[in-house]
């Protein structure tokens, strides 16, 4: 009895065979042929089979389709097979591996498009061009090829004649440096280029490729900048974004609130104004029942007046009642004069003013809370200034105030820090610059010189200020200074500190508070109030934190 097949052989049979026909094809060079989509005339990309067994691009036959959609059919476009409906398009993945695969084996020669100048039945990648002969070979005809060296071999190319010199028709072989041109033989020993230093293509090719290496440099390094900038300024962004967020979050819960607090007010309102119709209708009511017992009782004296017997009129028992007429009369009386005298009309304008005033207290209750003043360290102050007894205000002495050399004291500058510092939320505190027209004021890590040029607010790393020199003003930071176009319309400023997002911002407290200008960090340790006077005093007026 024979063997059973085996359940696979067929399949492998089929792939032996397959993979046969490929490396003939190959051998023969005739696999690019085998690998052309009929519609395009480019190797496949992401091919698709038909019914009767075609393969073309899916985009290719896609678009065949789409074309033939609404003439009663379809057909494929290389063997005119009808079909009724759309066919269905199914992938061929060995035939995409193997058309990769060939594009990833010959990507130079593929993006040439130059052939082989002697495979005239089937055209064949060029791998070289000879400049002498004026022809291009593949593989197999390269190795036949004449190999002396007159035949000048390049990459495949099409226009030779580019590598030829216009006058002389030879081939480029140098490159004259006083003119930056390429030259052939003749033009070096008789032509226009006779005793100019020349050298090599290689040469001048390698020595210009240099100088492409070092601008290739610079622009990376450029990049990278600019890549950096652009990080900085995403990273930037996104905490803009948060701190967006939470302000839209804040500013939202405000103004609902501000919104209800302003209708609770409505509603007093306009109760107060209707109450006030409402209190004199029932002052109205009051008297009106008044009057009817006062009428009662006239009526009753009037019947005992006229009353014969004495003893009827003697026996009745209320007439203490009856004759008591001065019962609630002086209130009567305040009350009517009161409702009389009330103007006719609400002091809307007054009630108004005073809700108003009434909700920007109760907003300021809830929103900032917590005062912290701002009180100046007398071990900071430098040797040459004054400190209130408040610890408020800071004076510049032409005296040396002997205090004793410590490590907290600013020593060569009139720079003075405050006691307290802040290590997270937000928080302000405001100077009267008006008693000193040069000064600096800001905020400054803990671990700021204090001795030198480099203890001075601004002139560091770890202080930001802002400073007034003569009718000049600008802010500070590093060195670096930046001028404020306008001067400061008061005396006073407000310095805003908003850690967790890393702000310190300057504004004018003029009749419309203005700002002046804002830096941006982050903050490595606490912060605290700096202070420089050239002249005169600066006052610290108050300060508050926000929770």
């Amino acid at each position: 009895m024979s063997p059973l097949p085996h359940p696979h052989s067929s399949l492998v049979s089929e792939t032996f065979s397959f993979v046969s026909l490929l490396l003939s094809a190959m051998a023969s060079g005739d696999l690019r042929a085998e690998l052309e989509c009929s519609v395009c005339l480019n190797i496949y990309t992401d091919p698709v089979t038909l019914k009767c067994g075609h393969n073309f691009c899916r985009v290719c036959i896609d678009h065949v389709l789409d074309t033939q959609e609404g003439s009663g059919g379809y057909s494929c476009p290389e063997c005119r097979e009808k079909f009724p409906d759309r066919p269905a398009l199914q992938k061929n993945m060995k035939l995409r591996n193997i058309a990769e695969s060939f594009l990833s084996a010959h990507p130079d020669r593929e993006e040439s498009g130059v052939f082989c100048t002697y495979c005239v039945d089937s055209p064949v990648p060029a791998v070289r061009s000879c400049l002498l002969c004026e022809v291009s070979l593949c593989d197999k005809h390269l190795r036949v090829h004449n190999k002396s060296p007159e035949h000048i071999l390049c990459d495949p190319t099409l226009s030779m004649e580019s590598r030829k010199c216009s006058v002389h028709k030879e081939v480029l072989k140098y490159f004259c440096t006083e003119d930056g041109s390429c030259a052939c033989m003749s033009c070096y020993v008789i032509g226009e280029h006779k005793g100019h230093e020349m050298k090599s293509l290689d040469e001048a090719s390698e020595k210009k490729k240099e100088t492409l290496r070092n601008v290739l440099q610079k622009l990376l390094t450029k990049r990278e900048e600019t890549e950096e900038r652009v990080q900085s300024l995403q990273e930037h962004r996104r905490k803009v974004e948060e701190e967006a967020a939470g302000d839209t979050e804040r500013v939202t819960a405000l103004f609902r609130d501000l919104r209800r607090r302003l209708e609770d007010l409505e509603k007093r309102i306009l109760r107060e104004i209707s109450g006030r119709a409402e209190r004199i209708s029932i002052s109205i009511r009051d008297l009106e029942i008044k009057k009817e017992e006062l009428s009662r009782k006239l009526r009753h004296i009037e019947e005992l007046c006229n009353m014969t017997d004495p003893l009827t009129v003697l026996q009745e028992s209320d007439t203490g009642d009856l004759c008591d007429t001065e019962d609630g009369d002086n209130e009567d009386r305040e009350r009517h004069e009161e409702l009389l005298h009330d103007g006719g009309g609400l002091d809307v304008t007054g009630v108004l003013h005073t809700g108003l005033s009434d909700i920007i207290t109760e907003v300021n209750v809830y929103y900032i809370q917590g005062a912290a003043d701002i009180l100046l360290d007398g071990n900071t102050t430098g040797k040459y200034l004054q400190i209130s007894d408040d610890r408020k205000t800071v004076s510049k002495s032409d005296i040396n105030q002997n205090r004793p050399e410590t490590p907290e004291r600013f020593q060569n500058y009139p720079q003075v820090m405050s006691s307290q510092s802040f290590s997270s939320g937000r928080h302000y505190w405001e100077v009267d610059v008006g008693g000193s027209d040069e000064w600096i004021v800001g905020m400054c890590y803990p671990g700021i010189e204090r001795g030198g040029v480099e203890s001075v607010i601004g002139y560091n790393k770890k202080s930001w200020g802002l400073v007034r020199s003569g009718n000049q003003y600008s802010v500070i930071h590093d060195r670096l200074k930046t001028l404020i176009p306008t001067n400061l319309s008061s005396n006073r400023v407000r310095i805003y500190l908003d850690y967790e997002a890393g702000r310190i911002s300057f504004y004018d407290l003029c009749h419309r508070i203005r700002h002046l200008h804002t830096f941006t960090t982050t903050f490595t340790e606490p912060l605290h109030a700096g202070i420089r006077v050239w002249r005169g005093c600066i006052k610290i007026c108050g300060g508050r934190r926000e929770m």
